[in-house]
């Protein structure tokens, strides 16, 4: 049953590339590590999925070490005591500092180097807390050291490796602060190996924990990819082109700047199914969808399928006689493949009709306009023998 499951799986992942989610979930990422390019994406992704955790564990954080130096006036007594308290106010102040920072929404660059700044500057400060009370009590509690260490693995939104450097250097400090404190050898063998088994447990579930965050970011990724583009040819979908016709739309009247619309449709496609079948017209399709994404490779220009054999072009930025240079080249393109169609009144190969329009956003102006204007522009070209542009 979990092999038929796994093929399954892999099936379906094949059904979907290529595709940069696709690709990591095929390969796999036991070792918790993404391609270059989607691992930085995933960094990002995680520091702003992860900034409300980061608060909340640092208020927490902050509340219990307030807690813990009350705990400290009821055991400890004496000089001891002032050091302790000593280190809890130092320790706090970087807390407070840190939160400062971290409430800032202009300084998530900051974001991870602050939350390893605060649970080491916690672990650190247990551990001298503990060290400077067992000068005069070995009884006095280290466990707190274990719960710095679980917040590193669990609560704060570290990755495995940051989670395991913080809580390696706490544990480090810990053995030579006890070393100075001369606790007992016996004792400290004891506690160092408990504290070592809760950070292998802790280890164990980031590791899961991180996992899982890695698969969701993939999915979740994949499936608004999915959600965007056309799954034969990989463009853009009518719903993604709708949002994205609005944004530019609005960016173009803010910036003045003209959109240029290019609708295409291919000559004859039905004729072509019916002599080559589906599998052979879905061929065309992908390699009309290569030529129009060629087309729209600046950051705002965007290539789509619009339905069946209807493809669009969105540019940005763009006067009426480059628009239109750029449809030329887009037919002529897609006759240069030389793909024969013997079925077309219009041509022995498929060929391509297109419609141009261009417009200046403005507050007046609908934003049906350039759609309006691009389709009559190429009713005009089917109307006229077809392969041709006109706009």
């Amino acid at each position: 049953m979990d092999e038929v499951r796994v093929r399954d799986h892999q099936v379906w992942l094949d059904d979907v590339r290529p595709n940069p989610y696709a690709d990591q979930l095929a390969v796999g990422f036991r070792l918790l590590r993404f391609s270059r390019v989607l691992e930085l994406e995933y960094r990002a992704y995680s520091l702003e999925d992860s900034f409300e955790l980061k608060r909340i564990a640092l208020s927490v954080g902050m509340l219990i070490w307030m807690v813990f130096a009350a705990l400290d006036i009821s055991l400890v007594s004496g000089a001891s005591l002032g050091g302790m308290l000593a280190v809890r106010v130092l320790v706090l102040a970087l807390l407070l500092s840190c939160a400062w920072l971290i409430l800032r929404r202009d300084l998530t660059h900051l974001l991870l180097p602050l939350s390893m700044v605060c649970i080491l500057a916690l672990g650190v400060g247990s551990a001298l807390v503990v060290g400077i009370a067992h000068r005069v009590d070995p009884a006095y509690p280290y466990e707190g050291l274990l719960l710095v260490s679980m917040a590193a693995y669990f609560l704060v939104g570290l990755r495995l490796n940051q989670a395991l450097m913080c809580a390696l250097a706490v544990l480090v400090v810990y053995v030579a602060v006890e070393l100075l404190a001369r606790l007992p050898t016996a004792r400290l063998i004891n506690n160092v190996l408990f504290l070592s088994f809760g950070n292998l447990m802790g280890a164990l579930g980031c590791y899961l924990l991180e996992f899982k965050s890695r698969e969701h970011f993939l999915i979740s990724r994949l499936m608004r990819v999915l959600a965007d583009h056309d799954s034969l040819t990989g463009l853009h979908n009518r719903r993604s082109f709708n949002h994205h016709f609005e944004r530019l739309w609005r960016q173009g009247m803010r910036e003045q700047r003209r959109l240029a619309l290019l609708i295409c449709d291919i000559d004859h496609f039905k004729a072509y199914n019916d002599r080559y079948g589906h599998q052979a017209g879905d061929n065309v399709l992908q390699r009309v969808a290569q030529l129009l994404e060629e087309a729209a490779r600046r950051p705002l220009d965007m290539s789509v399928r619009l339905g069946g054999e209807e493809f669009a072009v969105l540019l940005y930025d763009i006067g009426p006689e480059e628009a239109r240079q750029r449809a030329e080249i887009l037919r002529t393109g897609l006759e240069a493949l030389n793909i024969l169609h013997e079925g077309s009144d219009t041509a022995p190969r498929v060929t391509l009709s297109i419609g141009v329009a261009c417009i200046a956003p403005d507050e007046q102006g609908v934003l049906s306009q350039l759609y309006e204007h691009a389709d009559r522009a190429l009713y005009e070209a089917k109307a006229f023998g077809r392969n041709q542009v006109v706009s």
